[in-house]
């Protein structure tokens, strides 16, 4: 379920990653190619990315389908960023619909997004305390994910350690468990039951979901393991688990 992408490098057009290329992300919103459940991505999306001179991201987030938006259309044809995340949702049955289940999150200069599902996600909530369980950003896996991880990354964690602890701590309960996360200067993510891959794009990075186009160059990243991103280059590690 769903798709996402991110990406980290010179400054580019929003378009340039997400609308321009003839498998980007507007398709995969009703075309995936290689989403291994669900077959449409139309309860809502999302992008978030950096302008220059400011830490915090700006997010567009809509509840409806990512090609019926023509004000994001115009958005990614002028806005330009050094980074970026972006996501379309497959809402999972019987959890709640709206622009508040929509990837990225945000908490600081941090997006995150969420690709799968986690059947017994009421189960991981309750190791979330009262006050965070009263601030969820609204009722699903993705929030509670997003809920245990963010405070890790506020209080210092290395991004990469807080990810693949995150994960340690959802798997019990179930699922796929594809995270993306980004920070303006690194992104994180991790392949656990869906695909991944990233390509070098000029001096930039790209992790996705799946390829946008057919170009060489694109690496799957294998089934559990954990992509580190930064301006130095690309790094996986096995996850355990």
């Amino acid at each position: 379920m769903c798709r996402h992408i991110a990406y980290l490098g010179s400054e580019v057009r929003l378009g340039a990653l997400l609308v321009d290329p003839p498998f980007g992300l507007v398709r995969q919103a009703w075309a995936p190619r290689r989403q291994r459940h669900g077959t449409i991505n139309a309860d809502g999306f999302g992008v978030g990315w950096y302008a220059s001179g400011d830490p915090l991201p700006a997010r567009y987030r809509h509840d409806r389908p990512l090609w019926a938006d023509a004000s994001f259309q115009d958005l990614a044809r002028v806005v330009r960023s050094t980074a970026m995340l972006a996501a379309v949702r497959d809402g999972t049955p019987g959890l709640p619909y709206g622009e508040a289940t929509c990837a990225p999150f945000a908490t600081g200069r941090w997006l995150f997004s969420h690709n799968g599902a986690i059947p017994r996600w009421t189960e991981l909530a309750a190791a979330l305390g009262p006050a965070e369980l009263a601030g969820l950003a609204a009722p699903t896996d993705s929030a509670v994910l997003w809920a245990l991880l963010g405070p890790r990354l506020v209080a210092g964690d290395p991004p990469a350690d807080a990810v693949a602890e995150t994960v340690a701590m959802a798997a019990p309960y179930g699922g796929r468990l594809n995270l993306l996360l980004g920070d303006g200067r690194q992104i994180v993510a991790t392949a656990w039951g869906d695909s991944l891959c990233w390509r070098a794009v000029g001096s930039g990075t790209v992790v996705a979901s799946e390829p946008f186009d057919d170009e060489a160059g694109w690496h799957e990243v294998p089934d559990r393991h954990l992509l580190h991103a930064t301006p130095d280059g690309v790094r996986t590690i096995a996850l355990e688990g």
